[in-house]
């Protein structure tokens, strides 16, 4: 059973920081990347960022110089740490891990339910 959850979503104002955390269980030993994506009010999903096993990372356009996405393996934990927030970064976030399959592993897309994050100006 694969299990996403998200947490240390929160309020902050314009220019500020905020790190939040996506930790995962079951199959975690399976061949997989983590990312994160974003939605807000009446807005399509999209991407922010994605980590895979060796910790190659890779972005948005609009965070790259904002955001910084790491994991633990041991604590099979993403975290997003961000910074310089905007208010155009108010969104609910959401992580999503993706199986490649293989032997006794799953293959796909596993969410969570999302943090929401809110900017003030």
């Amino acid at each position: 059973q694969v299990q996403v959850v998200e947490s240390g979503g929160g309020s902050v104002q314009a220019g500020g920081s905020l790190t939040i955390s996506c930790a995962v269980s079951g199959y975690t030993y399976c061949r997989h990347d983590l990312s994160w994506y974003r939605q807000a009010p009446e807005k399509e999903r999209e991407f922010v960022s994605r980590i895979d096993l060796r910790g190659t990372t890779m972005y948005a356009d609009g965070v790259k110089d904002r955001f910084i996405t790491s994991r633990d393996n041991a604590k099979n934990t993403m975290y997003l740490q961000m910074s310089s927030l905007k208010p155009e970064d108010t969104a609910m976030y959401f992580c999503k891990i993706r199986f490649d399959g293989g032997q006794q592993c799953p293959r796909g897309d596993y969410w969570g339910q999302g943090t929401q994050v809110t900017v003030s100006s």
